[in-house]
């Protein structure tokens, strides 16, 4: 029989990849989106209303799911953060959380896991040369390790209800289609490989189909609850990530340039912390559950990737 997958975030950029691969491995697929009407449904994916701020839900979507994939969450670099946007970084996660839990509660569901997203953001910048966030370290006091906090307590309400919570904490996912990899790709088009301050931070990453593959892999194994650190198995350092795809699209035909911190702090305000901060983090605990990575280094990844620019 059919499973079915109750997808929040599913019209963005990891949702659009994960909902193709979930049809492919034969789920059908519900996504709540504020704006149903600008999609086209199909046998496999369908699009229904939920509205957040409202704390409203389509209740027959909620009843005919079988895993619920929470991505939903308002992008943490889009804007510049002030007092209103850090508002809604934090109840886009928060508050969407709450209103399916609160609307679990009503219903005879059949949910048997919520397998929710949440980020790296929650270990802050290293404190230790050479050390790896494992998932017992505690989140950071800053902004976005409170975010991530509060984020992942607002979904495990749900293992009260009997449904399995399984969080994944999701590093710089690279992808064509959006993203960190497509800033990247930018000056790389005048021959500049940018390097962001120092170059020195640590950049811990996946490619979006190892990530999409997670999701699925949480899913699928019964075994997973609890919070898991979705990053490949080789960080690296911003001047490496840099250098490494100038030189696969450009071969020498770049030049290195570094970008000072007090310019990315006069374009992007309080957020260049995210672009600035070093942190390295640790896939041990997935790949002890019999998680295999397809792209572990960075440059099988934007090998295959970049193809995908050129076309």
């Amino acid at each position: 029989m059919t499973q079915t997958i109750l997808i929040t975030g599913g019209t963005g950029l990891v949702g659009t990849q994960l909902s193709k691969m979930l049809i492919e491995r034969g789920f059908r697929i519900i996504i709540l989106t504020r704006n149903p009407q600008k999609y086209t449904n199909t046998p496999q994916i369908q699009y229904t209303a939920w509205d957040v701020a409202n704390q409203t839900i389509d209740l027959e979507a909620l009843s005919a799911a079988d895993f619920i994939i929470h991505l939903a969450g308002a992008g943490v670099v889009d804007k510049k953060w002030n007092s209103k946007y850090k508002k809604e970084i934090l109840d886009s996660r928060t508050q969407s959380s709450k209103l399916i839990i609160e609307h679990l509660k009503g219903i005879n569901h059949k949910v048997k896991a919520i397998v929710s997203s949440s980020a790296i953001g929650w270990y802050g910048p290293d404190k230790e040369k050479n050390y790896r966030f494992k998932e017992t370290d505690p989140s950071d006091n800053s902004f976005l390790g409170v975010t991530c906090k509060l984020w992942e307590e607002s979904i495990k309400p749900a293992s009260s209800l009997g449904i399995r919570v399984c969080i994944l904490r999701t590093g710089i996912v690279l992808s064509t289609k959006g993203g960190a990899l497509k800033e990247f790709l930018k000056p790389i088009q005048f021959g500049i490989a940018s390097i962001l301050g120092n170059g020195k931070q640590i950049i811990s990453w996946i490619h979006i189909e190892d990530l999409c593959r997670m999701f699925i892999h949480a899913i699928e194994n019964e075994k997973l609850s609890g919070s898991y650190n979705a990053v490949a198995p080789m960080p690296v350092t911003n001047k490496n990530f840099s250098i490494t795809l100038a030189r696969i699209l450009k071969g020498n035909f770049f030049i290195p340039m570094y970008v000072p911190s007090f310019i990315l702090k006069l374009m992007m305000g309080e957020s260049s912390i995210e672009v600035l901060k070093s942190t390295d983090v640790s896939c041990d605990k997935i790949k002890e559950t019999g998680f295999v990575f397809y792209y572990p280094t960075l440059e099988a990844a934007l090998k295959n990737l970049l193809p995908k620019v050129k076309n």
